[in-house]
């Protein structure tokens, strides 16, 4: 059984995301995403399990990074969950201290950037969309939302843990890339007429205002998704979905 003081400080590392940043902690929750993290190999913290939970403790591990299980009842992980109906297992991890940027690296393969991005629902499924598409890293301007919020966290569906995440004077970086910049706006050329690159940075846009004037500037294409309907417009998660998928489709091709 967990202590009262612990259940208290979880809680508040539920509710109060601040907290969790003063703590350089995130939290993750269920059983497929908090292996993702695990996984991977890069993070490392406290687990918090049921004891119906036929897992990791009960296994060799070759994991590196340090995992302290704390075994809890069901009803204390009711107390300390986040969702609806709790799972077997929470996560109570390191932030991650960024690496950082090499520009010499963005002329190697495909870039995801963000610019002003604040839905954290939109930033973790794009985060997402960057881990099936393969694309290389991900850069969040100013005013994007936190990457490791629990929407976020929670809206990445695991994907979280292996992007490579870089925060950056996006106007600054996109100037000096040296690759296409090719900016997700309604009034650019039809994605399906790109040409076949081996290195690009795909740009997204804020939900409301579209790309930023400094952001426009460092753009070396803007890219736009043709209409057949009457819809004003499409979510940004999907656009970047739509262009990344033609951007792949024209590398396969190019390949063989």
């Amino acid at each position: 059984m967990l202590p009262a003081t612990e259940i208290k400080r979880l809680q508040r590392l539920r509710d109060d995301e601040r907290f969790r940043r003063a703590e350089g902690v995130f939290l993750v929750e269920g059983d497929k995403s908090v292996r993702e993290f695990v996984d991977f190999g890069r993070f490392a913290g406290d687990l918090y399990v049921t004891p119906d939970w036929a897992g990791w403790k009960r296994e060799p591990s070759d994991h590196e990074q340090p995992y302290t299980f704390h075994e809890t009842t069901d009803t204390e992980m009711a107390r300390i969950s986040h969702l609806p109906s709790p799972s077997s297992i929470l996560a109570v991890l390191a932030r991650p201290v960024p690496a950082p940027l090499d520009l010499a690296q963005l002329r190697l393969g495909f870039t995801l950037a963000l610019d002003a991005v604040q839905d954290p629902g939109n930033v973790g499924t794009i985060i997402r969309i960057a881990d099936w598409y393969g694309f290389d890293r991900l850069l969040l301007g100013e005013g994007c939302a936190d990457p490791f919020s629990q929407k976020v966290v929670n809206a990445s569906k695991g994907s979280l843990a292996r992007a490579e995440l870089h925060r950056v004077d996006l106007p600054a970086v996109l100037a000096a890339a040296g690759v296409p910049v090719l900016g997700c706006d309604l009034d650019g050329t039809a994605v399906h007429t790109l040409a076949a690159t081996p290195a690009a940075i795909v740009v997204v846009g804020s939900e409301g205002r579209g790309l930023s004037p400094a952001v426009q500037a460092a753009v070396t294409q803007r890219v736009t998704i043709p209409a057949y309907g009457r819809a004003e417009s499409l979510n940004a998660a999907i656009a970047a979905a739509i262009v990344c998928d033609n951007l792949r489709r024209l590398a396969d091709s190019h390949r063989t």
